[in-house]
């Protein structure tokens, strides 16, 4: 366990791309997350090992981390490239990888015993479903550096595995929700043949089902029943750092440049009030506050509505059946329609009420939805706002009252775009002023916040300022200024010759330059990260039961050894090497009954609840409630297929 001195709190983001990844940093995280050229559990966002190398040399500035993401699972014919990827990423600069599979592990041990000087920490991916102290234990003892564990946990589990292991943790806090168990979801890989855990998810649980009961009558149609709310712990960041995460992980590898900033900007000011209110307990893990630029507001990018699952424990309404898209923010309801219903007027919602008339402002080009009398998703774009009236294209669908949602608030995102926030490292100076017979001579010593220091002396002639006062008063101002990603603060000025040299404000600007070049010319003193490369122990892991399931997703020899080393003596192969006929596509926390107020306990049945049935497109999944542990659980049916 960690003891009592200072922790450090890290805020993760996503990056599709280097220059989301830049953003990112300017608005406040201290660490990136990106995948290479392969194997990153994203394919439509894989980067070069250049880009990798330029995010790198950003993040460097403010001591910030670059992880990259090697975390699918892996087969024979792959082991060597993703060994390879490896060492180039640690050549590029990158600071930990993130790993599904536990081979990596094996031939990062391989690597140092060779002597090729791999030392990266590696994290376990939330794609190996760590959800329990024991699973932790396991884990830890291979020898990762951080466990990053599922989202379904509570605060009493989550506090249950910081007992238990002393490596970090890290926890997602916002973004898109899986609704099954990370990693053990088959579904895409069963019905399309594109594997999740192979970085192509169909993600079919935002698809639209019927819903049928064991006498084939259909209880819902055409609903998104397996799409989940988005995750959003941003009041909880507090609760989540007293039980021990390191890391706060934002989702979203897939996500645009304003949503990343967006999101990453608002709980970056909520860490900050954390830091500032924990009196000494807790601090950034990286160097340098982003300042000024756009205010950020979750609620205007895309979002699914919010959940926070399982934090406290308990069960609440997570589904978005409506649609498993983003709906937008609620703004009010259909008061009139023109008759070509190309026109419309908008009743203010209560949250619209209390924003005030000021605070809705409907703008030229905005984007709309709302849900058809058919149940069907339906948007449309504002041609010209005035005031609450909005004129656009004939939107047929329309009704009087409609919920109306804005999905793109145009003016927000242009704020967005120009408007970014500064991020500055801050730097304290100390000056003293001394006069010869040679003329004045300036001596600077400057150090940042992360502990680099410089030093200087410039001569500045011998001509005294007449006005000692006001030349004081320039020099401070001129070197309290900000200079590239440094903000600047005179400490002292001492001058015991009773004169200061009069100095053009070039010359004091020159000064300034050249102490920032320094700093520069010096790597930024990152905080120290967790590195247990050296413990790693595949040979003689923990043990574990004599048989594998095919959730473990064994794929190929080297992970299936260290099972074997593991005491496992029956190891199934990975789901995507061979599809079990009864095998369970999906377990989860949500319960379809629950939704629907089905669940037993609510309605207080006896006996086991009967199955379901899902049907998409002439395909019939048969759906399981194990009450015991009040999990579902998706399979296909075998036994035939109804249309």
């Amino acid at each position: 366990m960690a003891d009592c001195k200072t922790r450090d709190l890290e805020l993760l983001a996503p990056a599709r791309n280097i220059d989301i990844g830049i953003a990112a940093i300017d608005c406040g995280a201290d660490a990136v997350y990106m995948a290479g050229p392969r194997f990153g559990a994203r394919q439509a966002a894989g980067n070069s090992i250049e880009d990798i190398r330029s995010l790198c040399s950003h993040a460097r500035r403010y001591g910030a981390r670059i992880f990259i993401t090697l975390n699918t699972i892996l087969y024979d014919s792959e082991l060597e490239d993703a060994r390879q990827l490896m060492l180039a990423a640690q050549d590029a600069g990158a600071d930990a990888i993130i790993v599904q599979d536990p081979a990596i592990l094996q031939m990062a041990a391989e690597s140092i015993n060779r002597g090729n000087g791999f030392s990266l920490p590696l994290h376990a991916s939330t794609q190996c479903a760590i959800r329990t102290p024991d699973q932790a234990r396991f884990y830890e003892d291979l020898g990762f550096s951080r466990l990053i564990l599922e989202r379904e946990l509570s605060l009493e589990q989550i506090l249950a595995i910081r007992e238990a292991v002393d490596c970090e943790l890290e926890f997602f806090v916002h973004g898109a929700l899986c609704v099954c168990y990370s990693g053990q979801c088959y579904m895409s890989e069963a019905i399309t043949g594109r594997s999740a855990n192979r970085g192509a998810c169909a993600q079919a649980c935002r698809s639209l089902y019927d819903l049928e009961d064991g006498n084939g009558r259909i209880l819902v149609k055409n609903k998104a029943l397996l799409s989940l709310k988005d995750f959003n712990l941003k009041e909880r960041l507090s609760d989540l750092a007293q039980a021990g995460i390191t890391s706060f992980k934002i989702e979203g590898r897939l996500k645009n440049m304003s949503y990343v900033k967006n999101i990453v900007r608002d709980y970056s000011l909520a860490l900050d009030r954390i830091v500032a209110l924990s009196d000494g307990l807790f601090r950034r893990a990286s160097f340098g506050r982003a300042e000024g630029g756009f205010t950020p507001c979750p609620d205007k990018t895309f979002n699914r509505g919010y959940t926070q699952l399982f934090i406290d424990g308990r069960r609440g309404k997570w589904s978005t059946f409506d649609s498993a898209k983003g709906m937008g923010e609620e703004v009010g309801t259909v008061s009139f329609i023109s008759p070509g219903k190309d026109m419309l007027r908008i009743r203010p919602d209560e949250s619209g009420k209390k924003r005030g008339s000021s605070g809705l402002k409907l703008n030229n080009g905005d984007g709309f939805s709302f849900v058809s009398r058919s149940s069907e998703v339906t948007g449309f774009r504002a041609d010209v706002c005035n005031g609450l009236e909005i004129k656009c294209k004939p939107v047929p669908e329309l009704f009087l009252g409609a919920k109306i949602y804005r999905n793109t608030d145009t003016a927000f995102e242009k704020k967005i775009e120009t408007d970014t926030p500064s991020r500055y490292i801050n730097v304290s100076v100390n000056i003293r002023i001394t006069h010869t017979g040679n003329g004045f001579s300036v001596y600077v010593e400057a150090e940042s916040e992360d502990g680099r220091t410089v030093a200087g002396t410039y001569g500045q002639g011998s001509q005294a300022a007449e006005n000692t006062e006001r030349m004081e008063a320039i020099f401070t101002g001129q070197m309290s200024k900000n200079t590239g990603h440094y903000r600047f603060s005179v400490k002292s000025l001492a001058y015991d010759c009773g004169q200061l040299p009069l100095m053009p404000v070039s010359s004091i600007n020159g000064i300034r330059r050249k102490i920032a070049d320094a700093l520069d010319a010096m790597d930024c003193k990152a905080r120290p990260l967790l590195n247990r490369t050296d413990r790693i122990n595949t040979e003689h892991p923990l043990p574990v039961p004599d048989i594998i399931p095919y959730k473990a997703n064994v794929s190929n020899r080297i992970t299936r050894q260290i099972y074997t080393n593991a005491g496992a003596s029956r190891i199934e192969p990975a789901f995507e090497i061979s599809h079990l006929k009864e095998a369970e596509l999906m377990r989860t926390k949500y319960c379809i009954r629950y939704e629907l107020g089905l669940c037993r306990r609510l309605t207080k049945e006896s006996g086991p609840s009967k199955d379901l049935f899902l049907l998409n497109n002439g395909q019939r999944f048969i759906l399981h409630f194990d009450c015991s542990r009040c999990e579902m659980t998706v399979r296909m049916d075998t036994h035939g297929s109804r249309k």
